[in-house]
């Protein structure tokens, strides 16, 4: 793709809002209270950038473990209680949508209630009103392209003429599977620089570097029309 892009599609979690240890810890700590030993990093290298169903798919089946009807329930409201204490955006990445002067949207493996909440929670979700696109909303979730060209379609624009913020490999594989740039993210503590870039992504650690990145840098500082 030659840039800049018409559209720039950014993950939410682990991009916008700086969810994954929280997110990942509650996961963990669910998992072991209902009996699977499972250690953090192992639930990290599991079910990081995966949707909820896709993770519900992958403990019954390849780790055998069946799940209580609950699970999904009782995940939600311990992740979403500790969101409400600790949620940030991620640093710098509201600085870095005002400078970006081309239609934007959120393509991301949570519910659309999820992002709502969270993005509410960090005060970002003005940016991106009405343009909330998930994982439930297509057959197949991350690593498979089905959401990203379901978030261009709905935008209007080609996929070539895309690019994606990510922050995993299953992210970026993907954007890279969807024909779209992908830009990896490796500012976050549990993202990999070497493995954002062995999956195809142009890695960056500083949200501040992004518009440059694009080449979509407003000059005052404000997004035009069409956002």
């Amino acid at each position: 793709m030659a840039l800049p892009p018409d559209l720039v599609i950014f993950d939410c979690d682990g991009v916008l809002v700086d969810s994954e240890p929280t997110a990942n810890r509650v996961l963990c700590d669910v998992l072991n209270e209902l009996g699977l030993e499972i250690t953090l990093d192992e639930t990290i290298d599991s079910f990081i950038g995966r949707s909820i169903e896709a993770c519900v798919e992958l403990i019954e089946t390849e780790f055998d473990f069946p799940l209580p009807g609950d699970f999904r329930d009782r995940l939600q409201r311990r992740t979403y209680a500790a969101f409400a204490d600790v949620l940030r955006p991620v640093p710098g990445v509201d600085q870095a949508i005002r400078r970006i002067d081309r239609p934007i949207c959120v393509a991301s493996s949570g519910t659309v209630e999820k992002m709502r909440f969270t993005l509410g929670l960090t005060g970002l979700v003005a940016h991106f009103d009405g343009r909330l696109f998930s994982a439930t909303e297509v057959r197949r979730g991350k690593p498979h392209p089905d959401l990203f060209l379901h978030a261009a379609r709905q935008m209007g624009h080609p996929p070539a003429r895309c690019a994606v913020i990510e922050d995993t490999p299953r992210g970026v594989a993907g954007a890279v599977a969807a024909g779209m740039a992908a830009f990896g993210y490796a500012g976050g503590a549990e993202s990999d620089a070497d493995q954002l870039a062995a999956a195809g992504a142009v890695v960056f650690t500083e949200m501040r570097a992004l518009p440059g990145l694009l080449g979509l840098a407003a000059r005052d500082g404000t997004k035009k029309a069409g956002h």
